[in-house]
């Protein structure tokens, strides 16, 4: 038992090492785009141990339980987490999304389409204040052709939203790998 124990040890050391060194690389990589950190963290651990209860995830990351709520409601309005059912338990258990295409897919589309549909509607609004003083015969001409340039700024911008709601479509539609295939390659090998 000795030899066993002590190599077993180890290894549960080492795989639990490991396993920190990828939730910590998602958790940063998550910050990146605007999610906490302590949600990427919560993330990468159910990614790793699979499905888990609150308080299993309490337990192993010890967050509190209004943070880990916040975390896991944030990490399922990108659909990136989901409610799911273990079989024999009566609490409720979560699951991570494995697939990263589909993390990609999910995480970006929801993001860049939100920010689409926001600068838009604000360059709308703009746009029309604007268009009010350059038609205003009252108004002065350095003042009108300084509205007529922002209006033109604006209008040139939507070109990259309309853009981007091309790029939201084609991941949506998963037009995006037809596009740019997946590489079923692994570790570089051909």
């Amino acid at each position: 038992m000795g030899l066993g124990y002590s190599s077993d040890e180890k290894a549960r050391a080492s795989l639990d090492h490991a396993k920190e060194i990828v939730v910590d690389s998602i958790a940063e990589t998550m910050d990146l785009y605007g999610v906490t950190r302590s949600a990427g963290t919560l993330y990468g651990t159910i990614y790793l141990e699979g499905d888990m209860t609150l308080d299993e995830m309490r337990e192993k990351l010890g967050m509190s339980k209004p943070s880990m709520s916040t975390g896991v409601k944030k990490l399922q309005e990108f659909n990136v987490v989901k409610k799911t059912f273990r079989k024999g338990k009566r609490k409720q258990t979560y699951v991570a999304e494995k697939d990263f295409f589909q993390f990609f897919s999910n995480f970006f589309a929801q993001k860049w389409e939100r920010e689409a549909k926001i600068n838009l509607h604000s360059i709308q609004e703009a746009q029309e204040l604007l268009a009010e003083i350059i038609d205003d015969d009252n108004v002065s001409p350095v003042l009108q052709e300084e509205a007529e340039e922002a209006y033109h700024i604006m209008e040139n911008s939507k070109t990259y939203y309309s853009w981007l709601n091309k790029l939201v479509e084609k991941i949506e539609t998963g037009e995006i790998f037809d596009l740019i295939p997946i590489d079923d390659e692994q570790n570089g090998e051909a």
